[in-house]
């Protein structure tokens, strides 16, 4: 069974190898440590291996892990849909939020929020019932609405791609991400710098890489299940 520290090798040489071939620098891709699966335990020898951004998708295990896990020195991203009502829990506990997509979310931040938050505004890409996000083409009217919100800072935009061995598809889906995100950014709004772009997971991070992805959430092939452990 392979060590922490050992899968971190091999996702570095992976995020290495997408560098290489986009011609992108290492240091433009930040690894979030999805750990919305394992303990605090678990989460804190993550930490240890030199991990410094960690996702939550829950806002219990947010809170939960913030309150046991020194902090002071890593950036705490929430990446999960948070209903209106959770967001007084967790807004002033993340360094970024992952999934802003309604106005309803906005409106809380700006009541909650003690200091302007870094957010990536949710698209749904690839079109799924299933996937939350705004539409693509409903995306540049939601921005302009959040000018008037002044807690919130549009650091970029996030999707997520379908589960499928379809290599072509998800390229295409990222890509897409990326031309949005370029078209925002030229317009170089300032509650809505939009450089940033959070997309790939496990199973598809080296394509996201190669289509320009700056955060990449990674779960299970980091951090494993809590039935395993290092020996």
């Amino acid at each position: 069974m392979d060590t922490l520290q050992q899968r971190m090798e091999k996702i570095e040489e992976e995020i290495q190898a997408a560098c290489d071939r986009s011609g992108r620098n290492r240091q433009d891709v930040t690894v979030v440590a999805v750990t919305k699966e394992v303990s605090d335990k678990r989460t804190q020898e993550v930490i240890e291996i030199g991990i410094t951004d960690i996702g939550e998708n829950r806002p219990d295990g947010l809170l939960s892990k913030r309150e046991s896990i020194p902090s002071d020195n890593l950036n705490w991203h929430f990446i999960g849909n948070v209903q209106s009502r959770r967001v007084r829990d967790i807004i002033n506990e993340v360094d970024f939020l992952h999934s802003l997509d309604r106005l309803s979310i906005a409106k809380e931040i700006q009541k909650r929020a003690d200091s302007p938050v870094d957010c990536f505004v949710q698209v749904n890409v690839s079109g799924e019932e299933s996937k939350s996000g705004l539409q693509p083409d409903e995306l540049e009217d939601f921005i302009l609405q959040l000018a008037e919100y002044d807690k919130i800072r549009v650091v970029g935009l996030m999707t997520m791609a379908p589960f499928t061995q379809d290599e072509e598809l998800i390229r295409k889906i990222f890509s897409s991400l990326r031309g949005l995100r370029d078209q925002l950014a030229a317009k170089e709004m300032d509650h809505a710098p939009c450089t940033l772009l959070s997309m790939g997971m496990s199973n598809d991070y080296p394509i996201a890489i190669e289509e320009g992805a700056t955060h990449v959430r990674i779960g299970t092939a980091l951090v494993g299940t809590e039935s395993e452990g290092d020996e």
